[in-house]
Protein backbone atom coordinates (compact mmCIF):
# COMPACT_ATOMS: atom_id res chain seq x y z
CA UNK A 1 0.00 0.00 0.00
CA UNK A 2 2.13 2.54 -1.12
CA UNK A 3 2.11 5.88 -2.82
CA UNK A 4 3.76 6.64 -6.24
CA UNK A 5 5.70 8.94 -3.86
CA UNK A 6 6.95 6.04 -2.29
CA UNK A 7 5.73 7.21 1.25
CA UNK A 8 3.23 4.92 2.85
CA UNK A 9 -0.27 5.86 2.73
CA UNK A 10 -2.20 6.28 6.02
CA UNK A 11 -5.58 5.13 6.97
CA UNK A 12 -8.14 7.01 8.92
CA UNK A 13 -8.83 5.38 12.10
CA UNK A 14 -11.90 4.38 10.52
CA UNK A 15 -10.73 2.53 7.50
CA UNK A 16 -8.39 1.10 9.36
CA UNK A 17 -10.80 0.06 12.05
CA UNK A 18 -12.63 -1.78 8.95
CA UNK A 19 -8.90 -3.36 7.65
CA UNK A 20 -8.44 -4.56 11.21
CA UNK A 21 -11.61 -6.33 11.53
CA UNK A 22 -11.35 -8.29 8.08
CA UNK A 23 -7.43 -9.18 9.37
CA UNK A 24 -9.04 -10.59 12.79
CA UNK A 25 -11.47 -12.68 10.39
CA UNK A 26 -9.31 -14.33 8.42
CA UNK A 27 -7.37 -16.17 11.26
CA UNK A 28 -7.02 -15.63 14.71
CA UNK A 29 -4.63 -12.73 15.63
CA UNK A 30 -2.44 -11.72 18.73
CA UNK A 31 -3.22 -8.16 19.81
CA UNK A 32 0.03 -7.55 19.44
CA UNK A 33 0.31 -8.54 15.79
CA UNK A 34 -3.07 -6.20 15.30
CA UNK A 35 -1.52 -3.30 17.21
CA UNK A 36 1.76 -3.37 15.00
CA UNK A 37 -0.83 -3.35 12.16
CA UNK A 38 -2.52 -0.31 13.07
CA UNK A 39 0.33 1.39 13.54
CA UNK A 40 1.86 0.30 9.83
CA UNK A 41 -0.97 1.98 8.74
CA UNK A 42 -0.33 5.07 10.27
CA UNK A 43 -2.04 5.51 13.02
CA UNK A 44 -1.19 7.23 16.45
CA UNK A 45 -1.74 6.11 19.99
CA UNK A 46 -4.95 6.83 20.79
CA UNK A 47 -6.56 5.90 17.66
CA UNK A 48 -4.84 2.38 18.43
CA UNK A 49 -5.98 2.01 21.68
CA UNK A 50 -9.51 3.03 20.67
CA UNK A 51 -9.45 0.27 17.84
CA UNK A 52 -8.02 -2.10 19.99
CA UNK A 53 -10.26 -1.88 22.43
CA UNK A 54 -13.42 -1.99 19.88
CA UNK A 55 -11.90 -5.07 18.33
CA UNK A 56 -12.02 -7.10 21.75
CA UNK A 57 -15.44 -5.60 22.79
CA UNK A 58 -16.50 -6.77 19.19
CA UNK A 59 -15.14 -10.39 20.03
CA UNK A 60 -12.81 -9.93 16.62
CA UNK A 61 -9.60 -10.25 19.31
CA UNK A 62 -9.54 -12.36 22.07
CA UNK A 63 -6.05 -13.29 23.14
CA UNK A 64 -7.42 -16.72 25.09
CA UNK A 65 -9.04 -18.00 21.91
CA UNK A 66 -5.68 -17.25 19.69
CA UNK A 67 -3.11 -18.25 22.42
CA UNK A 68 -5.56 -21.98 22.39
CA UNK A 69 -6.07 -21.86 18.66
CA UNK A 70 -1.94 -21.03 17.74
CA UNK A 71 -1.07 -23.77 20.30
CA UNK A 72 -3.22 -26.73 18.68
CA UNK A 73 -2.27 -25.54 15.58
CA UNK A 74 1.40 -25.70 15.61
CA UNK A 75 0.86 -29.20 18.16
CA UNK A 76 -1.50 -31.06 15.81
CA UNK A 77 0.27 -29.44 12.27
CA UNK A 78 3.48 -28.74 12.58
CA UNK A 79 4.68 -31.34 15.03
CA UNK A 80 5.40 -28.60 18.06
CA UNK A 81 6.40 -29.80 21.74
CA UNK A 82 5.38 -27.35 24.27
CA UNK A 83 8.61 -25.89 24.77
CA UNK A 84 8.93 -24.43 21.68
CA UNK A 85 4.70 -23.60 21.49
CA UNK A 86 5.39 -21.42 25.00
CA UNK A 87 8.60 -19.71 23.25
CA UNK A 88 6.65 -18.37 20.36
CA UNK A 89 3.72 -17.27 22.54
CA UNK A 90 6.17 -15.40 24.17
CA UNK A 91 7.20 -13.78 21.03
CA UNK A 92 3.82 -12.23 20.81
CA UNK A 93 3.41 -11.00 23.67
CA UNK A 94 0.84 -13.83 24.92
CA UNK A 95 0.84 -13.57 28.87
CA UNK A 96 1.77 -16.26 31.04
CA UNK A 97 -1.50 -16.93 32.49
CA UNK A 98 -2.78 -17.65 28.99
CA UNK A 99 0.26 -19.56 27.72
CA UNK A 100 -0.50 -21.90 30.76
CA UNK A 101 -4.15 -22.21 29.44
CA UNK A 102 -3.45 -22.66 25.76
CA UNK A 103 -0.41 -25.47 26.80
CA UNK A 104 -3.53 -27.24 29.02
CA UNK A 105 -5.25 -27.44 25.91
CA UNK A 106 -2.92 -30.05 24.45
CA UNK A 107 -3.87 -33.86 25.08
CA UNK A 108 -1.59 -35.41 27.04
CA UNK A 109 -2.45 -38.84 25.29
CA UNK A 110 -2.05 -37.23 22.04
CA UNK A 111 1.32 -35.40 23.10
CA UNK A 112 2.60 -38.72 22.97
CA UNK A 113 1.35 -40.08 20.58
CA UNK A 114 2.66 -37.09 17.99
CA UNK A 115 6.69 -37.62 19.49
CA UNK A 116 6.46 -41.77 19.10
CA UNK A 117 5.05 -40.50 15.57
CA UNK A 118 7.70 -38.49 14.97
CA UNK A 119 10.38 -40.34 16.58
CA UNK A 120 9.16 -43.50 14.01
CA UNK A 121 9.40 -40.92 11.04
CA UNK A 122 13.07 -39.91 12.27
CA UNK A 123 14.10 -43.55 12.40
CA UNK A 124 12.52 -45.53 9.70
CA UNK A 125 10.48 -47.06 12.26
CA UNK A 126 13.44 -48.73 14.34
CA UNK A 127 14.33 -47.13 17.69
CA UNK A 128 16.01 -50.25 18.98
CA UNK A 129 19.70 -50.65 17.94
CA UNK A 130 20.19 -46.94 17.81
CA UNK A 131 24.30 -45.89 18.34
CA UNK A 132 25.01 -44.03 20.91
CA UNK A 133 25.38 -41.19 17.97
CA UNK A 134 21.98 -41.75 16.38
CA UNK A 135 20.46 -41.55 19.63
CA UNK A 136 22.33 -37.93 20.39
CA UNK A 137 20.94 -36.86 16.94
CA UNK A 138 17.94 -37.75 17.40
CA UNK A 139 17.15 -36.16 20.96
CA UNK A 140 18.48 -33.06 19.40
CA UNK A 141 16.01 -33.17 16.74
CA UNK A 142 13.06 -33.54 19.11
CA UNK A 143 14.49 -30.74 21.54
CA UNK A 144 14.63 -28.09 18.36
CA UNK A 145 10.91 -29.21 18.06
CA UNK A 146 10.56 -28.09 21.49
CA UNK A 147 9.59 -31.67 23.69
CA UNK A 148 10.88 -31.83 27.16
CA UNK A 149 13.72 -33.78 27.53
CA UNK A 150 11.78 -35.78 30.23
CA UNK A 151 9.20 -36.70 27.98
CA UNK A 152 11.90 -37.75 25.25
CA UNK A 153 14.00 -39.90 27.63
CA UNK A 154 10.95 -41.82 29.01
CA UNK A 155 9.60 -42.78 25.08
CA UNK A 156 13.03 -43.46 23.52
CA UNK A 157 13.41 -45.80 26.78
CA UNK A 158 10.56 -47.26 26.04
CA UNK A 159 10.49 -47.94 22.99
Amino acid sequence: MEESNGRKKTLTPQQAKLKAESYCAYQERAQQEVRDKLYEWGLHHDEVENIMTQLIVDNYLNEERFAKAFALGKFRMKGWGKIKIKQHLKAKRVSPPLIKIALEEIDLDEYEEKLKEIIKKKTNKRTTNLSLTEKAKLIRYLQSKGYENEIIFNIISKE
